[in-house]
């Protein structure tokens, strides 16, 4: 395992200590650690099966795992999904799992539902800044959400994760299947949103992108840490672009913010 330095530069909002998961006993991830400051982009990059997801659906208690997860000062051990929401951690999943018979506005409000359960009567206000940041949402609210292009859909599910206000967002592979001026768009809003005080953890498979997006980034293989740095030092680092840049250098290029 190669580390470049740590993460330590800010006050941590969420810390990962030697977590692991396994399906039966095929190991998916193993003792990992990160940690994601307050204002941070921080990337998880690294190879289809590399514990991605498994990261992800781990730290919102989606999957049982061993190891700590501090998130906003209290340490959690397989964190209850509902208790992070209210605490404000938000997940885009990868498949978007949006309600596609219902419009755009009522999937929206539904990411807000745990604020209205605890009388917030702000929910207004948390939609027109939603549409101010996704104006096609606006536009568009009454039409369903199934009828939607990938793009718009994945506008949406991160629309719907901002309705609950979070203070850590987490994406999965929010540019896959999207074409690469979609991608830039959904990049510029990930960027845009740091500057409003949103922390970002993204798990993408588009390196260039994440690495020149992130303020600070880890490397995924196999289900361990294999390299961890900067953004904007993995990005050049020629083991990086032998592994990840190389033959889809051009491509990501395009992609990349």
């Amino acid at each position: 395992m190669t580390i470049i330095n740590t993460n330590e530069q800010g006050k941590s909002l969420l810390e990962v200590k030697n977590l692991s998961v396994a399906y039966g006993k095929v190991e998916a991830l193993m003792n990992f650690n990160m940690r994601v400051n307050e204002g941070q982009i921080v990337s998880v990059v690294g190879p289809n099966g590399a514990g991605k997801t498994t990261l992800l659906s781990a730290i919102m208690g989606v999957l049982g795992s061993k190891g700590d997860i501090e998130f906003d000062g209290q340490v959690e051990q397989c964190p209850p999904i509902e208790k992070m929401v209210i605490r404000g951690l938000g997940l885009v999943p990868e498949k978007r799992e949006l309600f596609s018979s219902m419009n755009i506005e009522d999937n929206l409000m539904l990411g807000a539902f745990q604020r209205y359960r605890h009388g917030d009567r702000t929910l207004n206000d948390t939609l027109e800044e939603v549409y101010s940041i996704f104006p096609r949402l606006k536009e568009r609210r009454a039409q369903q959400a199934g009828t939607l292009s990938g793009g718009e859909r994945q506008m949406l599910a991160v629309g719907r994760a901002l309705m609950a206000k979070p203070k850590l967002l987490m994406l999965d592979e929010p540019s896959l299947g999207l074409a690469p001026l979609i991608t830039r768009e959904i990049f510029k809003v990930i960027d845009q949103l740091r500057g409003q005080g949103v922390s970002i953890l993204l798990v993408e498979q588009n390196a260039r992108a994440a690495l020149k997006l992130a303020d600070y980034a880890y490397v995924l293989e196999m289900g361990e840490l294999s390299m961890e740095g900067k953004g904007a030092d993995l990005v050049e680092d020629p083991r990086i672009i032998e592994s990840y840049l190389g033959t889809n250098s051009k491509h990501q290029d395009v992609m990349a913010i």
